[in-house]
This record gives structure tokens, sequence and C-alpha cells, in this order.
């Protein structure tokens, strides 16, 4: 189907928006009005921009309070609508958006709202425009889809039809199934919107709040499902207003609306996309480090053993059990320290799973590699985190251990079996993307969005994984666009004995962060536990935490860089990341930061 996007959805100049919406690959856009009003461009050099681009005018609006007034009023209202027809025509826009009315002056006079849009609708066919009217969820009068559809149909007038908007209808709580009844050549534009599901004024809720589908709470498939059975044939178009998105760099924004109209096209059976390739498991963490000794000395108190090296490139392949991590000490390292740049995926087929990365636009990325290296396919997540799709141990594939000569003694036996998770910072405003592009690039499962309260603010985490818990990556955002500092990445080790991984690390001279007494006195009183076992939490800065399923304990390192190792035991089938605790743990590595100075 054809794609569209409306130009509030994306930041900077309209010269600018436009170039990002066809770079994404969207047929057309929507114009805002005061996007046009602030351009230096004419309405006939913005028509020919557009055709440059490769791009349709779908739509112009908003206008707004025209019907249902007092006659004199509506007077005013026509002189200023053959103004903004005559604007369009010298735009080429076809399509006039009309918001329900919020005046004041409206009346509550369905009979009067449907003349007057039919007048007005008879004004717009002279210049060759149709009308599109919506019920904007906080209009006066009319708030529903289902009353706008009512008034344009007692109309009757053929310029005039109604405007479906996913936001304004799924907010009001409103049935989506009713809009089956509306025939299809009726519905003029469809505007589509998610948003988080908030307890707040719906006005506030839309203007700020919305975001890209797939990435809030309704069921915006649904609504699109209902839609599509109308017979409806025009675009899909994104109109969506958040805070985030208008200080964001517009190319990316736009590439991530262009991806979640792929996905959701994909959820209603009308984009033939590959098929997702779900990971199954973590191939290894690829640590980047200017300085190589403080991270080896961390590793090897966890009791990894550098087992192998790269045959021509500056990097170590550091294992214990399952776990591998490879340390980079290579020239393109960042300077602001250690960091997590790079995730090898276990893939049943790797070569799939890039094709459905590069389908849903990831960028694919340029590898520099020896004739004799590994075939490995790498896609960017929308942190800049290298996502590499493996077969590990797979003798009908290439091995990306091939690349490494073994020279180094063989693992020696530890407690860690492997990788429990991954925790990626997120830039602040790219944390719904993450969420997006996990989902529908790598078929991970995306659990709910929770809040973590920090000293300096609130943090928000997003989990995602595959269905056995084997792929697990934890998506977080700091409190401010700012906070970059604090709130490392961190690699996350499984164990089934967190006690004793503790008591080796901090025997081979690893720190475990301090955590206060306050903490533990706290646990005492919501849980039982048997004698002494608190005191050796409490010794070791071991941290715990119970669900439904089952008990985790935990503990973490101090940070090398911007990364630090967590040491985590599930019991019984516990299926959370330890949330409770991340407070004291985020209060802690404060405090450590600051009697550090680093």
């Amino acid at each position: 189907m054809r794609t569209s996007i409306a130009t509030v959805s994306l930041s900077g100049s309209l010269t600018e928006k436009l170039t990002a919406a066809a770079r994404a690959g969207f047929d057309g856009v929507e114009i805002f009005e005061n996007d046009l009003l602030a351009s230096p461009l004419t309405p006939e050099e913005i028509r020919a921009r557009c055709a440059d681009l490769g791009l349709s005018i779908d739509l112009y609006q908003p206008m707004r309070d025209i019907e249902a007034v007092p006659e004199d009023e509506f007077a005013r209202n026509l002189r200023r609508a053959r103004h903004k027809f005559e604007l369009m025509r010298r735009l080429g826009a076809d399509t006039v958006l009309v918001c329900s009315s919020v005046s004041p002056r409206a009346v509550d006079d369905d009979a009067l709202a449907a003349e007057q849009l039919s007048r007005l609708a008879g004004t717009a066919r002279e210049f060759g425009i149709q009308v599109a009217y919506e019920a904007l969820a906080w209009g006066r009068h009319v708030s529903t889809y289902d009353h706008a559809w009512r008034i344009v149909e007692s109309a009757g007038h053929p310029a005039l039809g109604t405007c479906l908007d996913s936001f304004h209808v799924l907010s009001r709580g409103s049935d989506p199934k009713g809009i089956e009844d509306i025939p299809g050549e009726k519905i003029f534009f469809l505007q589509l919107a998610d948003a988080p599901l908030l307890a707040m004024d719906v006005l506030q809720w839309s203007r700020h709040y919305r975001c890209f589908p797939g990435q809030g709470g309704f069921d915006v498939a649904g609504l699109l499902r209902h839609v599509l059975r109308t017979g409806y044939e025009g675009p899909l178009s994104l109109e969506v207003f958040n805070d985030v998105f208008r200080q964001a760099e517009a190319g990316p924004t736009a590439v991530d609306a262009r991806r979640s109209l792929l996905v959701l096209q994909e959820t209603v059976g009308r984009a033939a996309l590959p098929e997702p390739v779900v990971p199954t498991g973590v191939a290894f963490a690829e640590l980047v480090t200017p300085d190589a000794e403080p991270l080896t000395a961390l590793l090897g108190a966890l009791g990894f053993t550098r087992t192998a090296r790269h045959r021509g490139k500056p990097v170590a392949l550091w294992e214990q059990g399952e776990a591998r991590i490879l340390v980079n000490t290579g020239p393109a390292v960042r300077r602001d320290g250690t960091q997590l740049a790079a995730i090898g995926l276990e893939s049943p087929d790797p070569a799939a799973a890039a094709r459905r990365a590069e389908a849903l636009l990831a960028p694919v990325l340029p590898r520099r590699r020896a004739p004799e290296d590994a075939p490995l396919d790498a896609v960017a997540a929308p942190d800049g985190t290298e996502l590499f799709f493996c077969a590990t141990g797979r003798p009908d594939l290439p091995d990306w251990r091939a690349d490494f000569e073994g020279t180094d003694p063989a693992p020696a036996p530890g407690n860690v079996r492997g990788i429990d998770h991954l925790a990626l910072t997120q830039p602040w405003h790219h944390f719904d993307e993450a969420a997006l592009f996990h989902h529908g690039v790598l078929g991970l499962h995306a659990q709910e969005s929770v809040d973590v309260a920090d000293p300096y603010g609130l943090l928000r985490s997003r989990a995602v994984t595959n269905a056995d818990g084997s792929v697990r990556i934890a998506l977080t955002v700091g409190p401010a666009p700012t906070d970059d500092t604090v709130h490392a990445q961190h690699i996350a080790l499984a164990t089934d004995d967190v006690v004793a991984s503790a008591r080796r690390f901090r025997d081979a001279g690893g720190g475990l962060l301090p955590v206060p007494a306050n903490y533990y006195d706290d646990l005492a009183a919501r849980f039982e536990f048997a004698d002494g076992e608190l005191e050796i939490y409490r010794d070791l800065g071991i941290l715990y935490d119970r669900d439904a399923h089952g008990a985790f304990r935990h503990c973490y390192t101090r940070t090398v860089g911007r990364v630090f190792f967590e040491l985590v035991q599930r019991d019984d089938g516990y299926r959370g990341y330890g949330a409770p605790n991340a407070p004291v743990r985020l209060a802690a590595q404060h405090t450590a930061r600051a009697l550090t100075g680093g």
C-alpha cells in the first residue's frame, strides 16, 4: 500500500522533512500548515520539490473550527476556506483535513453541522478539492468517529468524506468494528498513530505522547484490519505529535516511521517481507577499549580465560562456559572508555536474518575482512550497536571462531554458564525506536516498559526476549538527554551459585559494588531467610528479588569505562531482571563514581 507521513511528525525545516521522508521510502506527505507558513519556499516551489523527490502531497491540514457556528461566522469561515483552497491548488494538494470544532461558539446541532460542511464541500469542489472531516477526541460536540460519519452521511455531498485517525478512535475507547459500516470510498484519508496507555487529559496525551505503530499500547493493527475491510484504497499515513521526535534528527526518525508501517502492513497481511528469524542465543559480546589492562584484569577475576586471538585484528577471545567476550583494542576504538560495541546473535539462518533486517531498513554494515575470514552479516541497531548473525559450531555454516587462532589455553572450569542478558543504554531519542527495531527486525517479544527510580530522575527500561529466554536484552534510557555517564551498558552472566561466583571474584582481586546496609535491613523485613543467609548477601553485596515463579540473586562489579558485569542466579523460573533493586544499584554506582572521580 502507499505510505505517507505528516510533516509535523518530523523535526527541522520543511525542506529537511521532505528530504527525510523521501529517503526513507515514503510515497507521499501530509503538509502541516505551520510547516508551510514557516517555509521560505512558495507553494509552487514546494510542489516542485516534492515532485523532484518523488513525493505526492496527499493532504493539507488542518482546517479548524468550521462547522455548526452562527451564519455570520460561517461566512467568515468560507472566506478563509477559499483562500486555503486557492493555496492548495497552487500546492497541488487535493484533500483538506477539517477537524471537528472546538470553538466555544459551536453549537450542538448535527443538522447545522451537516449543512455547513456540505456548503464547504461545494466550495472545495470548485477548486478540485475534497474535504475529509475528522472527529477530534476532544471536539466540543463531535468527538467520536461514528458521530462524524453520521454528519458526513447526512450531508450527502460527493466531495465530503471522513478522515479516520487511530489515536482519536482508540484513545476514546470507541469500538473500531463500526468502521466497517462506512463505505470505503467515503473514507477519504487514514491517519495512524500509536500511544502508550496513559491516564491523562486526551489533548495533552495526543500532543506529546503519540508514537509510531508498534511502539505503544494501542491495537493499531486491529483498527487497520477494520478499515481495509471497507475497501479503503488510500494511503497509510502517519500523524504523530511527539516531543522527542520533534527534537531528534529527521532522517533516522523517518526511517523508524517507515519501518513501523512495514511491520504494520506485514501484521495485517499487506506486505510480503522475509520471515522473521528469531535468534536462539548470544554467540558473543564484543567490548572495545583503549586500555585493555583494567578490562582483562576484570575478566580474569570473573574466571574468564583468554583462549584465542583474531588472525588479522587486535581482538582477543575470552571464554567461560558458553559465555564469550571479545576484547577489541583496534585503532577505531572510541576514546570515551570501554564500551559494548557489538553482539553476536546465534541464528538458525544468518543470511535470512540479514535479508529480513535489510528489508526493514536496518543499516547493513560494511565489514573489513580478509579473504579467509568467515562471512558475517552485520546490521546497526538504533543505538549504533553492531548486531552480527552467527552460527557457532554448525557444520553446515561458517563458524566465526574460525577467524581466531587458539594459541592460548582452553578455558578453566568456572561458575559462569553463559550470558543471561545484556543491558544497553539507549540515546534518549531512540528508546521507542529500539523496542520496535528489536521486535520487528529480530522477532523478539517486547515486554512492558517499566520506570526505575534513579537519584537524578527516572529511568525507563523495556526488555526484549525470545520465547525461551536464551536471548534477553534490556533497553534503557536515562533520565535526561545529556545523562550518559552513570547509566552504562552491562553484561549479565548466568551462574548456578552466585555466592560462590562472587566469592571467587572477590578472592581473585575483583571489586564488587558496595550495597548500603539499609538495603539489607529492608530486605529482612520483606522476606524470610535461612540463618546466616542475609549476612552472606550483606558481605558480598548480593541483592535479592522474588516473583511468582522463583527467586533472583545478583551482584555487580565495579564499572570499567562504561561497562560493568552482573552475576545472576535465577531459581525456579524467575522471569524478571531484579527491577525493584535497580534504584539501590544506581545510587551505589553514583556513589562509587563520586568517590573515584571517574
